[in-house]
């Protein structure tokens, strides 16, 4: 039923065609498939396509046709179709437009000539180009360190694009990976933002982002004593790196701190403060900075110690009690004369 139906149609279409005296009767359609010539237009999707066709004066009868539908034969438009028009220029040019061109306008188009001898024919191969579109991404994501995880980054164009991953990190460089990447046993450091790009060169490269979070316990990566004098300010300060945010308690001995009886817990994100506003000698000692999340808990020990204050010794010899090498040298040096001349004295007497 196929065979006879697709047999039907081309019987009708010749047909057509005689009729409209773009087929001699009797000349067979294969016959004018033998003098086809064709090329390619690529258009992007959206553009306006211009087929061209250009006739002599000794042409009688033009038609435009895509695939077996008759879209113009002469001046008159057979096609329904309000983006397709004809391009004239006199009796020379017979060229076809399409407006906002779409991949179904995809196929192949020929211009059917009548001269005085035989029909010519040109065929034009229209080429439908889609810019790369990424139509489905993964969702961001929290996820635990050491999981294994897998994004996700679906396109869709013609041609087919191809799609790249980048963790955007300082160095940004590109990771291996198309559609789907995966990541085995994902480390703190592999946390941030990834990003996914389809490209297939029509027209600016899809670009989307995937926000990773990755959740690991708490370690205290800076903690700082304090040398504090008695009577003085006392800060201890305990740095941690945690996702979640960490929470921070702080203990002397085994007994937990609380804000009050002149000292105060300052926490600011990943950081905290231990103040004591007016240190006293049973202040000093050993205190314990702990910071937990729900993955885990870290601690570390911290110390205020008593500042040592400097002593500084006064000389008690009065003035010129001091040993002065070169004073020395010089009063040798003087008695050394004064022998000289006394012995020149005494020769000469």
């Amino acid at each position: 039923m196929v065979g006879r139906g697709s047999s039907c149609r081309r019987q009708l279409q010749a047909a057509l065609l005689r009729l409209l005296c773009l087929i001699p009767t009797g000349l067979p359609v294969r016959s004018v498939d033998m003098q086809r010539t064709t090329d390619n237009i690529t258009i992007r999707q959206g553009d306006t396509a211009i087929i061209r066709c250009y006739v002599d004066d000794k042409v009688s009868k033009v038609a435009w046709l895509n695939r077996s539908n008759i879209i113009f034969a002469g001046e008159d438009k057979w096609s329904l179709d309000p983006r397709v028009d004809l391009v004239t220029k006199g009796q020379l040019e017979y060229s076809l437009r399409i407006q906002k061109v779409d991949v179904y306008d995809e196929g192949p188009y020929t211009c059917s000539i009548q001269t005085q001898q035989q029909p010519k024919t040109t065929q034009v191969y229209l080429i439908v180009q889609v810019p790369a579109n990424i139509y489905k991404i993964s969702p961001d994501i929290t996820i635990n360190e050491g999981s294994n995880v897998t994004l996700s980054c679906l396109a869709n164009g013609r041609p087919e694009p191809s799609i790249t991953w980048r963790l955007l990190n300082p160095s940004a460089e590109p990771l291996d990976g198309d559609e789907y990447m995966e990541i085995s046993g994902i480390m703190r450091s592999q946390a941030g933002r990834y990003e996914c790009k389809a490209t297939n060169d029509v027209s600016s490269p899809d670009v989307k982002y995937v926000n990773v979070v990755v959740n690991y316990p708490p370690y205290i990566k800076d903690a700082q004593n304090s040398e504090t004098q008695v009577g003085q300010k006392g800060v201890l300060q305990c740095i941690a790196s945690a996702v979640p945010t960490p929470e921070f308690e702080w203990y002397r001995d085994d007994r937990r701190i609380s804000n009050g009886q002149g000292v105060h817990i300052q926490i600011s994100g990943f950081r905290t403060f231990l103040i004591v506003s007016n240190v006293t000698e049973d202040d000093y000692g050993n205190y314990t900075c702990v910071a937990t999340n729900r993955l885990g808990i870290h601690n570390a020990s911290l110390f205020l110690y008593k500042a040592v204050i400097p002593t500084i010794k006064y000389s008690t010899r009065g003035p010129g009690t001091g040993k002065d090498n070169n004073g020395s040298a010089c009063i040798a040096q003087s008695l050394w004369l004064l022998l000289a001349s006394i012995t020149c004295l005494l020769f000469k007497c």
